[in-house]
Parts: C-alpha cells; structure tokens; sequence
C-alpha cells in the first residue's frame, strides 16, 4: 500500500510543524487534506487538545511555543488521525533533559489511556526501558534481542546486550583473570575461557586477597546517594562499580574484587552469545560449553 494508504500516523524528532499555521491548524491540517467535515475535525480538535494539555495555545504560531509544546502539537496531530498505529521516530532527541523527563511520562500516559499501538525508535535506552511494554534492541540492523525491559536487564541474550543495557552496563570480565579459587565458589574446579558479566550494583571492593582479581582504583564519581568507582583490571580495561556505601576511594589504591557467584552471567568467547547454566549457583554446565 501506498504510504498515504496504510493507516497510521508519524511523530518526529524535527516535529515537522508548519510555522505560519497556527496550532489547532497544524493539529487538524491532515484531516483538511483528508476532507474530513469541520464538524467532525473540531471534534477531534478539541479531544486532542484536552488530551495533550494544549487548551488555550490552539491560536498560537509554533514559534511561540516552547519545545516541548511542539512535540505535544506532533502528539495531537498523531492523535486526531483517529490511526491505531503511530510511529515514533526519536521524538525527545531535541528536547533537554528535564522536558525530556516530562515528556517522556506524557506520551506513555497518553498511549496507555488511548489504548494506541506506538512503534516508538530511540537511542536513548531510559526511553525505551522506561516506556516500553516490549523492546526489540537492534545491533548494525539486526535482532540482538527482544522481550520485557527486566528480561533484557537480567538476562541479556549476548554480550552486545549486556554492554549495551544499563546506566552503566554490565561489565564483562575474562574469565582467565580470575584465580582458581574464585571458580571453585562458582562450583567449578576448571578454568574456562569465556566472558562472565556483572552488574555494577552487584560488584563490590575488598582487601586485597589472594583469591580474588586485584583492581586499581581510578577515580570515583560521587552521585548524591551513589559513587561510581571507576577500576582497572589486570589487563588494564576498565570497570566501574555502583556503590550505594560513603566509603572513599584513593586512586591508585590497591583492592580485589567480589560478587556473588548467583551475580554472574556467563558469554561464550567467539561468538558472545549467552552460555546456559544449570542453575544460579551451577556454572559446571557453562563451564563446559565454554572450555
């Protein structure tokens, strides 16, 4: 079918509003090109309004209005279409950070009470872990993985996803820089060559000990009730730990590393894709597939 054929509506991240119509005019402009009665068109006006709290802005010009008054204008221009399905292409990318907050609870109020099917695009993985009932998380055009946000945070399918999901990310980790003995907490007498990840919030420091991988700290980022403490590994890359404690950290200080072995997520080495595991606590299986 042809574009103008297929019954749904777009939103922008350029808003793509028209400066010399007003608001109501720009909102109501492809129902005059679709000759839909004036009836009908201040119907659906009004709705659209109401619904995007633009009351009293209907007479205004686009330059008038602020940034994220326009993007509502594109939302209830979207929403007079009457379409079921809208798309949504990084419609939050122009606005600052705080709007971008509010307006991101806006759209999702608003697709929750208009039972509307949105197909919403972004690179900004708050908007779609916040937003989303389902997630497609896309690398260089293809399917990396697909599901619930929770079940991309807690179990990423590869290790594309892993590094990519979470503020920060999972950090990912060697296995051959970990001792012996740290497997053998893991239930494995075996060393394999894989990829394990962790979650930030699950990593913690303590004193150096023999049986655990040693870290320089770098810096840390104090974040109000959180840090951030930036480590380097043996192998000189880089992880961060998110710590909700006040205890200050001296870069070049000398520490080991800790979490617990039902924290870990164990990625096959070559093609980076999740190796499965018995159980939380049984990497035996993992180990196996990865040796």
């Amino acid at each position: 079918a042809l574009p103008a054929q297929r019954c749904l509506s777009m939103v922008f991240q350029s808003y793509a509003l028209f400066p010399h119509l007003s608001v109501a005019e720009n909102i109501v402009f492809g129902l005059s090109v679709r000759k839909v009665n004036k009836h009908e068109r201040d119907r659906r006006l009004q709705d659209a309004l109401r619904l995007t709290n633009l009351g009293g802005l209907e007479h205004r010009k686009p330059g008038e209005l602020s940034g994220g008054q326009r993007q509502r204008v594109a939302l209830a221009r979207s929403i007079v279409s009457g379409h079921d399905l809208c798309l949504m292409d990084e419609p939050l990318s122009n606005l600052d950070a705080k709007l971008r907050h509010s307006v991101r609870h806006e759209i999702r109020a608003l697709q929750q009470r208009l039972e509307m099917t949105v197909v919403y695009v972004t690179h900004d993985q708050t908007e779609a872990l916040g937003m989303a009932d389902h997630v497609v998380l896309l690398n260089a055009g293809r399917i990396a993985q697909q599901g619930s946000a929770q079940q991309l945070y807690e179990q990423p399918e590869n290790t594309f996803a892993a590094g990519f999901i979470g503020s920060p990310p999972m950090m990912l980790i060697d296995s051959q820089l970990l001792p012996a003995a740290h497997w053998m907490l893991m239930q494995s007498s075996a060393l394999p060559h894989c990829v394990i990840g962790v979650r930030p919030e699950h990593l913690r420091l303590i004193p150096v000990h023999p049986d655990f991988v040693q870290v320089t700290v770098l810096q840390q980022e104090f974040q109000g009730a959180q840090s951030y403490i930036y480590v380097q590994l043996p192998d000189l890359n880089t992880l961060i730990i998110h710590s909700a404690d006040k205890q200050s950290y001296e870069s070049g200080q000398r520490l080991s590393l800790h979490w617990e072995p039902r924290n870990s997520h164990f990625f096959d080495i070559t093609s980076g894709q999740r190796l499965p595991v018995v159980s939380s606590w049984d990497a035996s299986l993992a180990v196996a597939q990865c040796a």
